[in-house]
């Protein structure tokens, strides 16, 4: 299950930044695919984002964040952020904009 309200959020960030996505229900949520790569996505009210392995140590020590571990064990390069770490706008898009700094250095799907 995926807040309505959190996605829509993602979805007018990743419209201001010009970004197409395509949305699938993936991890229980809604994932936003970008050029074919999950990119960031929504569980219940929180964010996940791909970050990488190279930025995940920065990403994980951000106020609010935290590893991903939907499985029972850590996800690298992905972390999970509390929805008061995405409320304002401007956090939002620092968040989206790790997710997309990361994916855009893989090959288009």
């Amino acid at each position: 299950m995926y807040s309505e309200d959190v996605a829509d959020a993602v979805r007018h960030g990743l419209a201001e930044a010009g970004v197409a996505a395509v949305e699938r229900k993936m991890f229980g949520g809604l994932a936003f695919m970008v050029r074919g790569h999950m990119t960031v996505g929504v569980i219940g009210h929180e964010l996940m984002v791909r970050v990488g392995k190279e930025a995940y140590g920065d990403a994980v020590a951000q106020p609010h964040a935290r590893e991903m571990d939907f499985t029972g064990r850590p996800m690298a390069g992905m972390v999970y952020v509390a929805e008061p770490g995405f409320r304002h706008d401007a956090q939002l898009r620092g968040w989206l904009d790790r997710g997309l700094a990361y994916t855009s250095t893989l090959a288009a799907k």
